[in-house]
């Protein structure tokens, strides 16, 4: 699908992945609508980036958010093409230590956000862009999900954001079915080790070591390589109900 003229939005958009995603469609000719629930980082993109964008104030936890911000963007550009989902949070705690179980609320936190809202914004997108004519690949919108290898390789400590992520796995190939003869098409991007706001929290040191465990390249993943991917997608008509690893081939270890 061409790029230029289409709208998108992206939910997570005001930071890392997400931000990346909003300069690369937008250089490309797209409109683009950031969803974010950071409104400083949110409405200075939008303003950076100029007229093609708009920033909305958006909790993917909330079905209503999720509605008033579909409804701003086609009432705003006139359409909805493309969904890129990088919302979510990361997660630490064991299943049970001597310090007691997990944190059942916590656990049901994790998976509202990285799998139910983005669950949600899937189905009510998805349910818009059936109005749309058809494209030049005779298809009516693309939609792409954020996993991580923590769905493959879920770490000590991991096992609430592992198994929100690996259920976005899971559904990339149910959804792709439900949606082909609508001409709808969705991917999801396992990302590895990437340099994004969360990761630049950590030690200098430990980013140093961490890039290290990357085979080749051997250095922390650049926001733009997981951006241009996503355009990637977009762009190429047969890309349709997978998951790719986007990782340098690195597999994490227990810890």
């Amino acid at each position: 699908m061409k790029i230029e003229g289409k709208t998108a939005i992206i939910t997570g958009g005001a930071s890392g992945l997400g931000e990346a995603c909003v300069h690369r469609l937008a250089g490309a000719g797209a409109q683009v609508v950031v969803l974010d629930l950071n409104e400083e980082r949110g409405h200075a993109l939008a303003a950076q980036i100029g007229d093609q964008a708009a920033f909305v104030k958006t909790d993917i936890c909330s079905s209503e958010d999720i509605a008033k911000s579909l409804d701003y963007t086609i009432d705003r550009f006139g359409r909805l093409d493309i969904v890129i989902n990088c919302a979510g949070i990361s997660s630490g705690m064991k299943t049970a230590s001597r310090k007691g179980p997990h944190d059942l609320d916590y656990f049901r936190k994790v998976i509202d956000i990285n799998l139910v809202g983005v669950f949600d914004v899937m189905r009510q997108a998805a349910f818009r862009m059936l109005s749309n004519d058809l494209n030049d690949e005779d298809g009516r919108g693309v939609m792409i999900n954020t996993s991580s290898i923590a769905a493959f390789d879920g770490q000590i400590g991991q096992v609430a954001y592992t198994a929100s992520k690996a259920a976005l796995v899971g559904m990339t190939l149910p959804v792709a079915r439900d949606l082909a003869a609508e001409g709808i098409r969705i991917c999801t991007i396992a990302p590895g080790l990437f340099n994004t706001p969360m990761m630049a929290a950590l030690p200098e040191q430990v980013r140093v070591d961490l890039a290290r465990n990357v085979p080749f390249p051997s250095k922390l993943g650049d926001p733009d390589e997981f951006a241009m991917l996503a355009q990637q997608i977009i762009e190429n008509p047969m890309l349709n109900g997978e998951t790719i690893r986007l990782d340098g081939a690195i597999r994490m270890s227990p810890k």
